[in-house]
């Protein structure tokens, strides 16, 4: 049941944010980078498991891959100067996160 009450609201959370991306594209750019599904993950992770140490790691985690989301976003970015038809600049963005994982897994190694 739980479970099912975390996809409803990251659901409806993300549905709101893509209903303003047709309004307000720069202000659902934000909400939709980072901050949304960090302020969902983050509190519904910690009610799961009530553990601060985990929390801590997922957040340094994620703070070494923000930059690296450079990796899937700098196609989809350029592909229209790069005359490249939005499935093209997307299928490019998914393949270029496996450099960026495997960056963001050297990287946690330290943390």
């Amino acid at each position: 049941m739980r479970f099912a009450l975390h996809v409803l609201i990251s659901a409806l959370l993300i549905s709101a944010a893509v209903y303003l991306s047709r309004r307000y594209p720069r202000g659902a750019g934000f909400l939709i980078a980072l901050p949304l599904a960090t302020m969902i993950a983050l509190p519904l992770s910690y009610l799961e498991h009530a553990q601060l140490e985990s929390i801590t790691t997922v957040a340094r985690s994620i703070a070494i891959a923000v930059p690296l989301v450079l990796f899937f976003l700098a196609p989809l970015a350029f592909g229209e100067r790069l005359s490249l038809s939005f499935w093209q600049a997307y299928a490019i963005a998914c393949l270029s996160l496996a450099p960026g994982f495997a960056i963001h897994r050297w990287l946690t190694q330290w943390i």
